[in-house]
């Protein structure tokens, strides 16, 4: 019976090459020249953005969003959280990575499949991801099509297609 996994990964290698873009280009900025502007990789659980004033935060966003997007890591597992004031006049901005399909998450795209009746597919939560099995691949595929229309703010990944 075929069978497939949702999943919602990170690649952590492209992760550490997008910061390391980032850091070098913010060095070489024009508008960054004589800031005290920095992003700080705490490894596979945070970033944190350190600036001088909104503007120059804007900026780090877009540098390290623009980064991780043409090295392949999508926007969607980024959690920008709030805005907050640092010491020395400086405002924080912490960044989570979303990796992981958290429960509530999951019981959402089953019920997504379950509501389209599909026939025999059934979906098994097991962890954080999430396993499909049905009696034909093609039905598996219009899975997958599904997901991808109706379940738009998660960055999920279909992997072990397996006949």
């Amino acid at each position: 019976m075929p069978t497939f996994d949702i999943v919602s990964e990170i690649d952590f290698q492209e992760v550490d090459n997008a910061i390391n873009q980032a850091k070098k280009e913010i060095e070489t900025r024009y508008d960054f020249k004589g800031s005290r502007s920095e992003i700080k990789y705490e490894k596979e659980t945070s970033l944190t953005l350190l600036a001088d004033d909104r503007m120059k935060l804007r900026s780090l966003v877009d540098v390290i969003s623009q980064k991780m997007s043409k090295r392949g890591v999508s926007p969607k597992s980024l959690d920008f959280q709030d805005v907050e004031n640092a010491s020395g006049d400086m405002l924080r901005q912490n960044v989570l990575f979303k990796k992981g399909i958290k429960s509530e998450d999951a019981k959402k795209i089953t019920k997504t499949i379950k509501e389209f009746g599909l026939k025999k597919i059934q979906a098994q939560i097991q962890g954080e991801q999430i396993r499909i099995t049905g009696p034909k691949r093609d039905d598996l595929q219009s899975v997958i099509a599904l997901v991808k229309e109706h379940i738009t703010d998660l960055d999920l990944q279909f992997i072990n297609f397996r006949d």
